[in-house]
């Protein structure tokens, strides 16, 4: 037990160490923490951590999925359904069945069931690499809704499609029509358990003010939806996503504002050290994985570099016609419905991270060729991950590819931010009472001055907005008084309750002043 605890603990400290060195170089920390992982793997003395499948698909996997998809727009989702269902449903068995081919013809020995199984375990992109790399790199808003969305819901087809082809190699009968029957079941059953616990939340979240209960209802929702569904057999990943968008785009009414920052720090937190610990583990599998391996070097190198070359390519092969066909099927003409630098960066970015190697270590002990199996699935991560993702940048600069223009969006917060005010005036007017008039005056000139600070951060860049000269002379100012109470304190002339009440006052005008900044870095 005391041996687990320091091996948890050592895992959390270099986590920490190499995300902090990621930030200072100014790199991606998942592909720093995957290729650290693999040098501390042959590192003499270093514990050789095995990655345990079921805690990965069960137990971490949920809450990671919950995150990203309360996180995830609906309107965008809804808007880019199409694209999002041809890559996660249909890429998937493609891949699938392109690298069961393949790894067949290279492999004869390895029948083809067992060749399908790894197409499926290779198939998905990762919703967690999917994620930390493309909002790093700021692409635009609609490819990385796709990305996220893709990555969101392809884990279901790809477990189920790995589940039926297991059954299939180990001498079960499967049908197509049971395969199809199985897939159908699995996500009409996620939906169904995902939407009655997202109702069930949203019910307990309405009905507690206590913002350490929402914390815990929080917490539990994805294992709430993700067990049951998977008792059923339905597909646990299509519930939390299902239960995550739902009480996402429900947030704003269910949980109030002190809930919400406790909600949101708990998670921000939470996501930093899973994030990091499974890209740190993928990379520690490496010493292990070459060890068990019992095919000849030759036949895995043709191997894996098929098998490879089948993922990267396939992709683009699926992608391309995915985004531009529809529209020629409908006689569309005139301009592409997706620029030409979109699609190519979609069709680079399909990282594959840890869910990928759970799903190879599932695989039965006695399973054909298992170790081969499992060896290709860690170098498609690392090809994917490590290789695209160190090069989606260069690829990203090459296209001219551009975030969406901030301009754009700070013009339309300025038209909603003016129907706010008046929104606001109005509410001032029906429910000021016998309040005193400097007071209505003070809130009137107050909603009005925070109206205008969009337009401040539309006007000359060259000068510093008033806004922003009052934002950092106020934080400087804080942080004189912060000084002042905690040298009173020291002294005796206040006790440490007194303290504690004025630092959460000024910190929390000190996280309203400095708003931005917690988003810009994760």
């Amino acid at each position: 037990m005391t041996e687990h605890l320091l091996d948890g603990v050592l895992l959390l400290a270099v986590v920490g160490l190499v995300s902090g060195l990621a930030r200072r170089i100014g790199f991606l920390a998942p592909i720093l923490l995957v290729v650290f992982g693999i040098i501390l793997s042959f590192v003499p003395g270093w514990p050789q951590i095995r990655l345990d499948p079921d805690l990965v698909l069960e137990g971490i996997l949920p809450l990671l999925l919950y995150i990203a998809a309360v996180r995830t727009s609906v309107p965008a989702f809804r808007s880019n359904l199409g694209s999002i269902s041809l890559l996660a449903f249909g890429h998937v068995l493609f891949i699938a069945a392109l690298v069961g081919l393949v790894l067949h013809a290279v492999v004869p020995q390895i029948p083809l069931a067992a060749a399908f199984a790894l197409g499926a375990v290779v198939a998905p992109p990762d919703a967690v690499s999917a994620t930390a790399v493309a909002r790093r790199l700021r692409l635009p808003r609609q490819v990385v809704t796709i990305l996220e969305g893709e990555s969101l819901v392809n884990d279901a087809t790809a477990l189920v499609t790995l589940r039926i082809a297991v059954a299939a190699a180990t001498g079960l009968a499967v049908s197509w029509g049971h395969a199809g029957r199985e897939l159908a079941v699995a996500v009409l059953g996620g939906l169904l358990i995902g939407g009655a616990v997202a109702l069930l939340a949203a019910f307990l979240h309405r009905r507690t003010n206590d913002p350490l209960l929402d914390n815990t209802i929080s917490l539990l929702t994805p294992f709430l939806a993700f067990v049951p569904a998977n008792y059923i057999g339905a597909s646990g990943v299509v519930a939390v996503v299902t239960c995550g968008l739902y009480l996402g785009h429900r947030r704003p009414g269910l949980v109030g504002p002190d809930a919400r920052l406790q909600v949101d720090a708990v998670w921000r937190v939470a996501q930093f050290l899973l994030e990091g610990t499974l890209f740190l583990l993928v990379g520690l599998q490496m010493r292990g994985i070459v060890e068990e391996l019992s095919f000849d070097w030759p036949l895995v190198v043709a191997a894996t570099a098929a098998v490879a070359g089948a993922v990267v390519i396939g992709r683009f092969v699926w992608v391309f016609p995915g985004a531009y066909l529809p529209a020629l099927l409908r006689g569309s003409t005139g301009r592409l419905p997706a620029p030409i630098a979109n699609v190519v960066v979609v069709s680079w970015a399909g990282m594959r991270g840890v869910v990928s190697l759970a799903a190879a270590f599932s695989l039965p002990l006695t399973f054909p060729g298992r170790d081969l199996l499992v060896w290709i699935a860690f170098v498609i991560i690392n090809v994917t991950l490590v290789g695209q993702g160190l090069t989606l940048p260069r690829l990203v600069r090459a296209l001219r590819l551009r975030s969406d223009d901030p301009r754009a969006d700070l013009l339309a917060e300025a038209e909603i931010r003016q129907e706010a005010l008046r929104a606001a005036h109005r509410c001032l007017e029906h429910e000021r009472g016998n309040a005193p008039e400097y007071v209505v005056e003070r809130l009137r000139s107050w909603a009005e001055d925070r109206a205008n600070q969009v337009w401040e951060r539309l006007g000359d860049p060259h000068h510093e907005p008033p806004t922003e000269a009052f934002r950092r002379l106020r934080l400087s100012m804080i942080s004189a008084e912060r000084h002042v109470f905690v040298k009173a304190r020291d002294v005796g002339r206040i006790p440490e309750e007194v303290l504690r009440q004025v630092e959460l006052e000024l910190d929390l005008e000190e996280l309203m002043l400095a708003r931005g900044r917690l988003e810009e870095e994760i």
